[in-house]
């Protein structure tokens, strides 16, 4: 069924098309045919209909279905005007089975971020979590986090913002506050979970929320936010969506790929580091990230390697 109806919205997308013409290249009725136009107008598509046959005219602001269209990557979407929380509905969906599932939301009530922490998910940002089934060892599981922030990372700034990455798990922008020092601003915070034994995966599921066309104003203050309108104006987002999706999608493929192209848009690399970490504090210059996404810290005696922990960016030593 979906299948069909994605045939037929590339086959409006092509120009007019009549019923019969369109009934007989997918080998469906007639009636058939006029389902799936009308499911297709219920889900936002504009389709004109006229002497010449039937046309698409106009693809939804955003969607599922609109997210659907045009997507190089093989995600189905299911989308919720509102939902508590798009992460526990991917881990419903791993437990039915699903894999390939991006779990899109223009609100989120139950965001949490990691150690639990709320996240405010106004209506107007991109609340996202994307169920996947790698077939590597739960160790490797990392990457798929530092490949989130990059496939972030990569989107926005095609959408004109200078956006960086910190270790572990948040995409921000580069700033000054009022006495002209540099401060970063979050953008986006990566939340993956995962399932399975030592030697492999059972699911993994990768949770961002990206701060889109959101006022700042309504976003916890203390949280120091970033938004996309507020850097380069509204964004589409059903297209930065769909970049987000595709970028994922590549580096997933590719996980070697990942640190590299982390590297590249890092902030924390460079910097003078206070790492809380399960064992303890550690305090240095972050040197290096190395697969599948450990931090190396200089701390002047010794290079200590942090696979988790939070990460606060500390003024240099004068």
């Amino acid at each position: 069924m979906q299948e069909t109806r994605e045939r037929v919205l590339d086959a409006l997308s092509e120009g007019p098309v009549t019923g019969p013409e369109l009934a007989e290249r997918l080998d469906v009725s007639r009636a058939a045919v006029w389902k799936h136009v009308e499911a297709l107008r219920e889900a936002g598509f504009e389709v004109a209909s006229g002497d010449a046959g039937y046309e698409l005219v106009a693809v939804p602001e955003f969607g599922g279905a609109a997210v659907e269209y045009g997507l190089a990557a093989p995600f189905d979407v299911e989308f919720h005007e509102s939902i508590p929380s798009t992460n526990a509905r991917a881990r419903d969906l791993a437990g039915e089975g699903a894999a390939d599932v991006a779990v899109l939301a223009d609100e989120q009530t139950g965001g949490r971020g990691r150690l639990d922490r709320e996240w405010s998910s106004p209506s107007g940002g991109v609340w996202l979590s994307l169920l996947v089934r790698p077939d590597v060892p739960a160790t490797h599981a990392p990457a798929f986090t530092l490949a989130a922030a990059v496939a972030v990372a990569r989107a926005a700034r095609e959408a004109g913002v200078d956006a960086r990455i910190k270790w572990p798990n948040d995409v921000v922008v580069p700033a000054e506050d009022a006495d002209g020092d540099g401060i970063e601003r979050k953008l986006a915070g990566i939340l993956t979970e995962m399932e399975g034994e030592a030697d492999r995966v059972s699911w993994v599921v990768v949770g961002m929320g990206i701060n889109a066309n959101v006022d700042p104003a309504d976003l916890p203050s203390e949280a120091r936010p970033a938004t996309l309108s507020a850097e380069a104006g509204e964004v589409d987002r059903r297209v930065f969506t769909q970049r987000v999706l595709e970028e994922f999608d590549d580096l997933r493929g590719d996980l070697e790929s990942v640190v590299p192209a982390w590297r590249e848009h890092a902030t924390t690399l460079g910097k003078r580091v206070r790492v809380d970490t399960p064992g303890g504090e550690v305090v240095g210059e972050a040197v290096d990230v190395t697969f599948p996404g450990t931090l190396v810290v200089d701390t002047g005696d010794e290079r200590v390697t942090v696979t988790a922990g939070d990460c606060e960016h500390l003024r240099p030593v004068e």
